[in-house]
């Protein structure tokens, strides 16, 4: 079955007709920078234009990078304030007359990896995290995805939350080299790692692609792997989730 999938993501929103028997894209990747600010009406108007472009008239699966319960978000996340509350399937649907499946955008991520990726096959508790604009998670048990939990925020110290200590934008932010990153991300794992005790991490966003110039610095025994559907993996997933219509 073929559905669009977008990622919606702090700086970038992507999309692609997606295969979702193979998980393949069967068109081009087509990004759009989110709008400033990322404001529920500013957003749908870029869903708008995405689905303009691939000229889409059937199923779109979303990955939205906020905590959702069954399509509704439950706070503004890295996009704009005014998000909480809003039933986002229902708003992009009244936009452009599609219906949608919204997920999570580490859910999506991690769906694809599950599926078809680096988590295929595998037995036991596997957690996809996402590093980009903030820290996502998405956690499963024995391929099956426990929705929805958002491990960037679990707080670092003096109530601090760890997305703020260690995701992508922070290390570009403070100009932090590899290794001063590694280090912070060694703190994440570690901590990640004594709550959950998974048997595989996997490492997705845009800093996937790069995995080996810092998990050296990572320094805990359970294995850590980059995703390998790399960015598009959430554009992957969110498509597959909205032909399961997780929600």
């Amino acid at each position: 079955m073929e559905i669009l999938g977008i990622d919606i993501g702090g700086t970038g929103i992507k999309g692609a007709l997606v295969d979702t028997k193979t998980g393949n894209l069967t068109t081009e990747r087509h990004r759009i920078a989110t709008p400033k600010p990322a404001t529920p009406e500013k957003v749908a108007n870029t869903i708008q234009k995405m689905v303009n472009h691939f000229n889409w008239k059937g199923l779109v699966g979303c990955g939205f990078p906020t905590p959702l319960q069954h399509g509704k978000c439950l706070t503004g996340g890295n996009l704009h304030e005014t998000w909480k509350g809003v039933q986002v399937d229902e708003l992009f649907s009244k936009k452009t007359g599609n219906e949608y499946s919204v997920v999570n955008d580490a859910d999506a991520a991690g769906l694809a990896e599950i599926s078809f990726g680096a988590g295929r096959n595998k037995k036991g508790t596997v957690i996809m995290i996402t590093l980009g604009t903030g820290i996502g998670s998405g956690v499963f048990l024995d391929g099956k995805l426990l929705p929805n939990t958002e491990l960037g925020h679990v707080l670092y110290k003096n109530g601090e939350i760890f997305e703020k200590y260690a995701a992508d934008s922070v290390r570009k932010s403070e100009n932090l080299n590899r290794k001063e990153w590694g280090k912070r991300l060694h703190k994440y794992f570690k901590h990640i790692n004594l709550i959950l005790s998974p048997d595989l991490f996997i490492v997705g966003g845009g800093a996937s692609k790069k995995l080996e110039k810092f998990v050296n610095h990572i320094k805990i025994d359970t294995p850590i792997v980059a995703a390998e559907a790399g960015n598009e993996a959430g554009i992957i997933g969110a498509a597959m989730a909205a032909n399961f219509h997780i929600k």
